[in-house]
């Protein structure tokens, strides 16, 4: 018996179907630059869009609440590189929408930095 009725997996055998074969033999999706805490939703449910592959309807699925890239690659069982171009191609198919980290700039400012002195020293 095959894991949750997937044709694709057998259960001595493995995935039937090879990650780089999903993709087309894409690795990479270096257009949005998404990482492990970069949150996607989707605009659509599975049901609207029926005629697509069976790892991007599950992915439209999973994400029907925000998740993040790193959850979604964790519950459909496939590596995070093949993952992150299935995502890429939702995004880029305006079926999902995403939101990524707020940039960490390299020095904090000085700001701040002085107005929490300040707040300790009076303490």
């Amino acid at each position: 018996m095959n894991r949750a009725g997937d044709i694709w997996f057998d259960d001595q055998a493995g995935p039937l179907v090879r990650p780089y074969a999903v993709t087309g033999g894409r690795t990479k999706s270096d257009t949005i630059g998404l990482d492990l805490i970069t949150l996607v939703v989707a605009l659509r449910t599975a049901a609207d869009v029926y005629d697509m592959e069976p790892e991007y309807l599950q992915i439209l699925r999973i994400c029907q609440h925000p998740m993040s890239v790193a959850e979604v690659a964790a519950m459909v069982d496939l590596p995070l590189p093949v993952v992150k171009v299935l995502l890429s191609d939702l995004i880029e198919g305006n079926l999902l929408i995403f939101r990524t980290a707020a940039p960490v700039s390299d020095r904090p400012n000085k700001h701040v930095l002085q107005a929490v002195l300040d707040g300790i020293r009076k303490l």
